[in-house]
């Protein structure tokens, strides 16, 4: 399917009401996919009936687990709720029950020996998700500015919840971050001295702290070749 204006329009509904850029590609790959299993119908011509269908589908023929079912009736609920403004009732279909199964989870031994195999930045990473409790998501979009070392903490930016907190910055990573920002630091320079070294900002943030785009502060704290 080429580009839509529909489409674009749910995009422009998920971004209004500042959904998360993960739910925005999900709900956005059920609709199109929704749309495209009933032979590219506008979904204002269908209903209960095709939405059964393409949930039916999804349950026997491409086998998919119940979290996943879930997801798709949720991007149908929102796309009629919010850009048809239509509520969809009576539907013959309701929320799958997930499986609830014991995470597995390693032994502090174990979480130890697997750190002790890492190397650079991906053992950094670890250590950070070992002992702060960050989740990988979290770890990975840090920045320069969100690691207080005279506290001892690191500032969580709005991740799962759409909420900030604080965690620990554990001590045993002191060290390796200090020398991370130094890498990062040094790196940043050479980008501004070749006329580059900004990162990306909401565009929000960017009208308030114009500025902020060239600041160390606001770098990432890693750097992937």
């Amino acid at each position: 399917m080429s580009y839509s204006p529909f489409l674009e329009s749910v995009r422009v509904e998920l971004r209004t009401k500042h959904y998360s850029l993960k739910t925005e590609k999900s709900y956005l790959y059920w609709i199109k996919g929704y749309i495209l299993f009933n032979d590219k119908k506008h979904p204002d011509e269908m209903g209960n009936r095709e939405i059964e269908r393409f949930l039916n589908h999804l349950a026997v023929n491409r086998a998919v687990s119940a979290a996943t079912q879930n997801q798709a009736l949720c991007a149908i609920i929102f796309l009629y709720r919010f850009v048809i403004k239509r509520d969809i009732k009576g539907l013959n279909y309701s929320f799958s029950k997930r499986d609830v199964a014991l995470p597995t989870v390693l032994s502090a031994d174990e979480a130890q020996k697997v750190i002790a195999n890492l190397h650079g930045i991906h053992k950094l990473i670890a250590s950070l998700l070992y002992g702060s409790g960050l989740r990988i998501n979290e770890a990975l979009k840090l920045r320069v500015k969100d690691l207080d070392f005279a506290n001892k903490s690191i500032f969580v930016f709005r991740d799962k919840g759409r909420k900030d907190r604080y965690t620990l910055l554990p001590k045993s990573c002191l060290q390796a971050l200090e020398e991370q920002m130094t890498i990062v630091k040094s790196l940043h320079q050479k980008d501004l001295n070749a006329g580059f070294g900004l990162t990306s900002l909401p565009p929000a943030l960017i009208r308030k702290y114009g500025h902020a785009v060239k600041d160390f502060s606001w770098q990432y704290l890693y750097q992937f070749n």
